[in-house]
């Protein structure tokens, strides 16, 4: 304690060197927070919003990743068979194409049309109004029913775009039955969904038969669901949602994670030097006060805990200024990144995690410590008596 009431006293005369390196260590102290909430927080917001939905596994037609290989023809058939399941709560077909939506006198209103089978359990948030039960009502989300001047009950007339050449289909009207949330909108998405009829319908089909996907909920474990939908359909493949972040944070999220490896190893480097040379300095300058005080009868040990403790004082001040800091950044930061096209609303980048606060703290203990070495070995090896001597002569 006597180091550190020392150490503080050290700073406190010298307030402009102190509040440098305190704001230096708070603003490399908040990147470096922001890089450990980046390097996860995107596969963390990825699972939280599968998992704030009620499907644990969804089955696909290839081994690709869900909505970007051939569809199920036989949806009814899979999704009879995977209901019959003890191991699967409930199971429906999905299947998504584009869409516009007709406005009188004014652009048409462009996004996607969803088709879902009937079940106990939807892939959205009914806000408004109620879900559609007939081949000709829909869901449509806030901004889509804003741009397109409707309400619950209105009448709405759109067009489908459901084969790969994108054939020119007439137009059909449904009946909004309700507004509903989407949990993978992005900011400037229109998305509206009917039954699996009713996407049959607008596609000019005359009745429901395939599917992207469907949509799964386990009765218990979902990797049993999903070994089981596996061995009962060979052709298909299921996957949970651990499979699904686990091959996507494969495929693109690990961009992120190497960013956030390479930025995290500048701003500690950043912040050691420029820590260890705030201490250097300091100590250089006092070289004549620290022999004196050796003079006096302060051992090595005691003054090369002092320079330590300055070291502690620079780096625990700064680095409990960086942490809202950071999160006034992070927020910024994640702002600006959810600008990039198709990325969801509910999905953040940095997102916060207790393990990174501990390694966010680990850090900067590491950095404290690595710091002060050079300047501890100053002092240590500080001749008493020619320092003294150089003192007076000077």
């Amino acid at each position: 304690m006597r180091a550190l009431a020392f150490a503080w006293r050290s700073l406190v005369r010298q307030p402009a060197r102190a509040t440098l390196g305190i704001l230096g260590v708070a603003a490399v102290g908040a990147l470096l927070f922001d890089m450990l909430l980046l390097s996860q927080g995107l596969v963390r917001s990825m699972r939280d919003l599968l998992e704030r939905q009620d499907f644990d596994v969804r089955v696909t037609a290839t081994e690709a990743l869900p909505g970007t290989g051939p569809v199920i023809d036989d949806a009814v058939a899979v999704v009879a068979t995977i209901k019959a399941l003890p191991s699967v709560r409930e199971a429906v077909a999905f299947r998504i194409e584009d869409l516009s939506i007709d406005r009188a006198g004014r652009r048409r209103v462009r996004g996607f049309l969803q088709g879902v089978g009937r079940g106990a359990v939807q892939p959205w948030t009914l806000l408004r109004g109620g879900n559609p039960q007939g081949p000709r009502e829909l869901v449509l989300d806030e901004d889509g029913a804003r741009e397109a001047g409707v309400a619950v009950g209105s009448s709405i007339t759109i067009r489908a775009s459901c084969s790969a050449e994108r054939d020119a289909l007439p137009p059909v009207t449904f009946r909004v039955s309700g507004i509903a949330a989407f949990p993978f909108d992005g900011p400037d998405d229109v998305t509206a969904a009917t039954t699996d009829d009713g996407l049959a319908t607008a596609c000019g089909e005359r009745e429901a038969g395939m599917a992207d996907m469907i949509l799964v909920t386990a009765a218990g474990d979902p990797a049993a669901a999903a070994a089981d939908i596996a061995a009962a359909r060979p052709d298909l493949r299921a996957f949970t949602n651990e499979q699904m972040i686990g091959r996507i944070e494969q495929g693109g999220f690990t961009y992120f994670r190497q960013i956030s490896t390479v930025l995290t190893t500048v701003t500690v480097s950043f912040a050691l030097l420029l820590i260890t040379v705030l201490l250097t300095v300091s100590v250089n300058q006092r070289l004549g006060e620290i022999a004196a005080l050796r003079a006096l009868g302060f051992s090595r040990a005691r003054v090369v805990a002092d320079v330590f403790s300055e070291s502690v004082l620079i780096v625990g001040i700064g680095g409990a200024l960086s942490l809202p800091l950071g999160f006034a950044l992070a927020e910024g930061l994640d702002r600006i990144l959810k600008r990039m096209p198709g990325i969801p609303e509910p999905l953040h980048f940095f997102v916060f995690q207790p393990e990174a606060l501990a390694v966010h703290a680990t850090l900067l203990v590491v950095t404290a410590v690595a710091a002060a070495l050079y300047p501890m070995r100053i002092v240590a090896r500080l001749p008493i008596a020619a320092t003294l001597r150089d003192e007076v002569i000077s």
